[in-house]
């Protein structure tokens, strides 16, 4: 626990010490003073001392002092850390879901980020390099624009729950009873938020997993978004293999859709049995050649899986590489609470998991493929990184605009998040929906009051 004379950040604070230790393996007291034109943060770490002053300019506006103070007060913490456990971070002193957000930002205000990066909030060069190809991949798609919109709709029930799965979603022949009720009802939430797109980007349909629905249910939901969409990206999360057959992925074409997502997680069909997957391997790649000549198709692995050594990891990135798909996303294992494997208490190697996510970007991108989005999460492996490959001219405007922040989102269904942006993302508003079914049936005519505040 840390004892800290700036309360309104005490979390954010923890966050960092949440980075390299167990809160009880240490004793941190942490002190802001205010000088003249100067910020002093000390740090005292089991009785050791740590001081650090940062010069400011005069007259802040108290938005931009509030975001100084908090900034220099993590960075103090994280530097002592640093020392104290002679240990360096790959992101630094950055706990943000959203690297890239302050890449931007910091572009815009100096016209590079790479310094600040590496200098001051010592994040090593190859995640600085990392960012930098993130943003020159996002060129001819990140676009500011407050009239921008992505529309998205969630499905939250799939064929069985996954063992590191912390998302709102239930199994659907448990969950069969509220089906028919919560397809009507987000039908009705997508015909009412027609009205709050100005600028249509993209549509994407989440989940759990849509096609786990039935034909007639996948339709209606598709029927009601086909009303929207003037011809641009749309996604579905097919996600699940054994959800995914050719009934289904015609009705996905005759709706529109133009990439869907087919998610092995791993090639090892051992550790997808543990994970409670209810597929192969090899029925990943005979969905994917099913369904890779109709749509782009995304594809997600995870590295850090339970059980899964660094020649596992390897023969996933190696076998997806084979197939081809148009984009591979390389998640890091975030062990959350509400899933299986927080209740078993995974633990895991960070060097390990490093070495996995050095090994799939290295052999992505000598096999044609750029990082384009990447995000982070607390509790991560490593304290790493999700990173999206695509090849070129492939790359999904949805997932962009949404790590970005810079498109407004209108969302439906339960657990849903809606964001409204303001001046280019400098200013975000949001209206969440509630997460469970029973709850978002029964709040559907508050949640469509909620969202015309928001948006008109």
């Amino acid at each position: 626990m840390i004892d800290t004379n700036l309360p309104n950040f005490e979390s954010d604070l923890r966050e960092v010490e949440n980075m390299f230790c167990d809160t009880d393996a240490v004793k941190i007291r942490h002190r802001f003073t205010e000088g003249e034109n100067k910020f002093v943060n000390t740090v005292t770490v089991n009785g050791k001392v740590y001081a650090y002053g940062n010069l400011v300019k005069g007259d802040l506006d108290e938005l931009v002092k509030k975001r100084l103070v908090k900034r220099y007060a993590k960075l103090s913490i994280y530097k002592a850390l640093a020392k104290f456990f002679e240990k360096e971070l790959p992101w630094g002193a950055l706990t943000g879901i959203r690297p890239t957000k302050l890449a931007y930002q910091q572009m815009e205000e100096s016209g590079e980020f790479e310094e600040f990066f590496t200098d001051v909030m010592k994040v090593s060069k190859e995640k600085t390099d990392l960012t930098k190809k993130v943003i020159e991949s996002q060129k001819g798609i990140y676009q500011k624009n407050d009239d921008n919109t992505d529309f998205f709709a969630f499905v939250p029930f799939c064929p069985s729950r996954c063992k590191y799965c912390s998302f709102i979603s239930a199994d659907i022949k448990s969950a069969r009873a509220h089906v028919d009720d919560y397809v009507d009802a987000l039908i009705d939430e997508i015909e009412f938020s027609k009205r709050f797109i100005k600028k249509l980007r993209s549509i994407y349909v989440g989940g759990g997993t849509p096609v786990a629905l039935s034909n007639a249910h996948l339709e209606k939901v598709l029927r009601a978004i086909e009303k929207i969409n003037s011809g641009v990206e749309f996604t579905v999360e097919a996600g699940r293999p054994d959800c995914i057959n050719k009934e289904n992925l015609k009705i996905l074409k005759d709706y529109g859709v133009t990439r869907i997502c087919i998610n092995p997680q791993t090639f090892s069909n051992k550790t997808l049995e543990l994970l409670g997957r209810k597929h192969t391997a090899e029925e990943v790649v005979e969905k994917f050649y099913m369904a890779k000549d109709e749509f782009i198709v995304n594809m997600d692995l995870i590295a850090g899986l339970n059980g899964e050594s660094q020649e596992d990891f390897e023969n996933s990135i190696r076998k997806s590489i084979e197939l081809s798909p148009d984009n591979i996303t390389v998640h890091t294992l975030c062990i959350k609470r509400g899933s299986y494997l927080a209740e078993e208490e995974h633990r895991l190697s960070g060097e390990a998991v490093d070495i996995m996510v050095d090994f799939a970007h290295s052999q992505l991108e000598a096999n044609g493929y750029s990082p384009y989005y990447l995000y982070r999460q607390k509790n991560m492996a490593g304290n790493l990184e999700n990173v999206g490959y695509s090849k070129a001219g492939k790359a999904c405007v949805y997932n962009v605009d949404i790590m970005e922040e810079i498109a407004s989102n209108v969302a439906c269904g339960a657990n849903a998040i809606s964001k409204r942006v303001f001046n280019g993302g400098e200013r975000i508003e949001r209206e969440a929906s509630p997460k469970d079914v029973i709850t978002y049936l029964n709040k559907l005519e508050v949640i469509k009051e909620r969202k015309t505040k928001l948006f008109l």
